[in-house]
């Protein structure tokens, strides 16, 4: 099983920061010390088996190496280089050269916590699927369309007005499947930055996309208003 952690983004929203915003610290229960925001989605995916983490960074990002370089357990993270900010699709794709055909892969954001925590260890094998979260406003986020089945029929990106008020913020994908929606992005031009656009198309190409609404508390602490809901007292976040 494998890990992917898209950690290239400059934090444009939290500026002017001395260090990358996945280092902010939250207070978490019971390990003596803050975390940083980034440690949360990388646990999450040790704590469901991925044997390896890949966390893209780009070339400021040196500060999340050193990081994860003095802490114990983080020995099977591995970092992939993306040159310039090309958005999420350009940064996940980074990692396809470590997939494996038959494994598992998990997509997380290096700048949000969420709960359920073991929400990766209850995920469908099969295809790709989508962990979904309630949001105040999801026209900031990817909100996601789904039927009583759970199958995915739309994702809504960045759209004002979003009807659905549940956007993605994990996702599973077999190797195999993820590798093939590598080769749609490029067939496409690589011209997605969104990664809601680039399953869009993989939907209207026939390809079936799953969702669950196992999703609970969500953080997106890549925002001023999301740090701060996140190290509130008795935030939810402090349990991770």
């Amino acid at each position: 099983m494998l890990g992917i952690v898209p950690a290239a983004g400059a934090g444009s929203r939290l500026q002017p920061l001395a260090f990358s915003k996945e280092l902010l610290p939250v207070a978490s229960g019971g390990i003596g010390r803050a975390k940083a925001v980034a440690e949360f989605v990388v646990d999450r995916m040790l704590a469901a088996g991925a044997d390896r983490v890949g966390i893209v960074i780009g070339p400021e990002k040196a500060d999340l190496l050193r990081h994860f370089g003095r802490l114990p357990g983080y020995e099977r993270l591995f970092y992939t280089l993306q040159p310039r900010p090309l958005g999420l699709c350009d940064a996940i794709f980074r990692v396809a050269r470590h997939v494996r055909p038959y494994e598992l892969v998990l997509i997380g954001l290096p700048d949000t916590i969420w709960h359920p925590a073991d929400a990766f260890t209850r995920v469908p094998t099969g295809q790709i699927h989508l962990i979904t979260f309630p949001v105040t406003e999801p026209e900031f986020f990817d909100a996601v369309r789904m039927d009583s089945a759970g199958r995915v029929e739309r994702i809504e990106v960045k759209t004002p007005g979003a009807r659905d008020r549940r956007v993605w913020g994990a996702i599973s994908a077999p190797g195999e499947q993820f590798l093939a929606l590598g080769d749609l992005y490029r067939r496409r031009g690589a011209r997605d930055q969104f990664l809601g656009d680039l399953l869009n198309a993989w939907i209207e190409a026939g390809y079936e996309v799953s969702a669950d609404t196992q999703g609970g508390a969500y953080y997106d602490v890549g925002t001023w208003d999301g740090f701060r809901a996140a190290i509130a007292p008795g935030s939810a976040a402090h349990a991770a």
